[in-house]
């Protein structure tokens, strides 16, 4: 007898409908064909020991599974539910009618309790786009599962629970998750604020900058000058995710496998830090089993790389093509994907390997040309990519010890929102485009234009420093960005000289302001 289940695969941050079927017939042969790996060959001896847990015996005779499309490349043990309930309708130990209306996925433990999976959400949205009623999953993914509309989704304990629901014997609750407002609730809490942050009053300026506009940003001061405190708070400044950004961000997260069990849709902008001594491979993902790396689950967020020239140079230099292209082709032998990689680059640095270079009190100990050979770890087509590098100096204690409130980040954020819907109504035409630091050379051309007097100052500064033709495009950038906030339809001076002092790095000697020729 043939019988016909249905699941999903997921091929980068999408799923595609899978058949699985399932032949019994005379002999004592157990076979699974259409590309399945080690992890789905071994669904036998899961199966089997579920099977005999759930009071039901596995059929002692020939069994061939067949999962189509046989050219897609099948992984993970999430096959175990549709395969078992395949198994039990085509030997005629169950009756499950209806079978063609339901997508499930699940792996199964051998006492039959159902494991969750990865990868449901992308499955749920193919499930409705394919025209499946209902979706059939572990118990701790339904709630992942519901947040798609137009499908019912079951969550089901163990194997029993499915065969009792599919024979019509149990009657188990679609989960119903509201997205909409469970979404609007929860977005607007944090754990870090800006008020908390003593003085860095330029510093937080220039936080609020790249927040309006979507710019790259490196902080560059000595140890203990809280770099990497108020990166940690950027999140809270951050415009708020819309539902369409808010999905995209969650797919990546469940493909990843990194959402916590009864997960709903992701409220916040995801905040990643990884390591300085992460892989190439981590950062831009791939692999054996391929998964989106940092970069990707930075999508529509934060990338924070904290002691920055101490990542590898591959690593560092891997984040060039991601940066302009704002998504990445991983290509290996068996597989071709994309991964989204729309993410705010935020970095730090100690200015020299001691740290104290610059420092206003203390002496730095570096011996003659380390502080360029330790500068000179970060290429510069990388530096070029990085819009705002801001030096950060070590906060005075009276400052420190003053009972001054600091603005908080709620204040700051409002500013930051009235500036981004400037821009999205300025790139409403524009769909790959949402935030100035986005524009192409068409769209500066189309949005930055200068008078006579702005020009000159740029052209000062492009002249002095020897900036590259990257760097005229992010200050112009920058300096729309500024202009947004003060809610002005031109760039004015006072706006281009903010964004050319952003440029630190471009000078002999960062954070000295004498240099600027203006």
């Amino acid at each position: 007898m043939l019988i016909k289940t249905y699941g999903a695969a997921v091929q980068g941050i999408d799923a595609i409908v899978i058949t699985i079927e399932v032949a019994v017939s005379r002999g004592y042969i157990y076979s699974i064909v259409g590309l399945p790996d080690t992890a789905i060959k071994e669904s036998n001896e899961r199966v089997r020991s579920a099977m005999r847990e759930s009071g039901f015996e596995f059929p002692r005779r020939s069994v061939i599974v067949n999962l189509a499309p046989a050219d897609v490349r099948k992984e993970g043990s999430a096959y175990d539910l549709p395969i078992a309930i395949g198994i039990l309708t085509a030997s005629e130990e169950i009756q499950a009618p209806g079978l063609d209306r339901y997508m499930m996925m699940g792996e199964l433990s051998l006492d039959g309790t159902l494991q969750p999976i990865r990868g449901v959400l992308p499955m749920a949205i193919e499930a409705r786009r394919a025209g499946f009623k209902a979706m059939i999953v572990p118990k701790a993914n339904a709630t992942e599962a519901a947040v798609v509309n137009d499908v019912d989704v079951y969550g089901a304990e163990n194997l029993r629970d499915v065969i009792d629901f599919l024979s019509g014997r149990l009657a188990i609750e679609p989960t119903v998750v509201n997205t909409r407002e469970e979404f609007a609730a929860e977005r607007q809490i944090f754990d870090f604020d800006f008020s908390e942050v003593k003085g860095q009053e330029n510093v937080k300026r220039a936080f609020e900058v790249a927040c309006a506009g979507g710019h790259n940003i490196l902080l560059v001061g000595p140890p203990g000058s809280g770099k990497s405190m108020m990166a940690k708070r950027l999140p809270s400044i951050m415009p708020p995710l819309t539902l369409r950004e808010a999905l995209e961000t969650t797919k990546i997260h469940s493909v990843a496998g990194k959402l916590r069990r009864g997960s709903k849709l992701m409220s916040h902008r995801p905040f990643r830090s990884p390591h300085h001594t992460i892989s190439p491979v981590a950062l831009v993902g791939g692999g054996a089993s391929p998964k989106p790396g940092e970069i990707s689950l930075a999508h529509n967020g934060i990338l924070f790389l904290d002691e920055f020239p101490e990542f590898s140079r591959p690593v560092l230099e891997v984040m060039r093509q991601p940066l302009e292209d704002r998504h990445i082709s991983v290509s290996r032998a068996r597989y071709s994907i994309d991964y989204p990689a729309s993410f705010m680059l935020v970095a730090s640095m100690n200015p020299c390997p001691c740290g104290y270079y610059n420092h206003p009190t203390k002496q730095c100990t570096c011996m003659p040309g380390q502080v360029s050979k330790y500068l000179n770890r970060i290429s510069g087509p990388l530096l070029d990519r990085i819009d705002i590098q801001v030096e950060i100096l070590p906060v005075p204690f009276q400052r420190l010890s003053s009972d001054e409130v600091a603005e908080t980040s709620d204040a700051i954020r409002e500013r930051v929102v009235k500036a981004r819907a400037i821009q999205e109504e300025r790139f409403a035409s524009e769909p790959e485009v949402n935030c100035n630091a986005q524009m192409n050379s068409r769209l500066i051309k189309q949005w930055c234009k200068l008078d006579d007097e702005t020009m000159k100052i740029l052209e000062l500064a492009m002249t002095k420093f020897d900036m590259s033709a990257r760097a005229y495009d992010r200050i112009l950038k920058v300096a729309r960005t500024i202009a947004d906030l003060d809610g002005s339809p031109d760039i004015r001076p006072s706006h281009m000289r903010e964004a050319v002092s952003y440029r630190n790095l471009d000078r002999s000697s960062w954070g000295a302001t004498k240099d600027i020729p203006f």
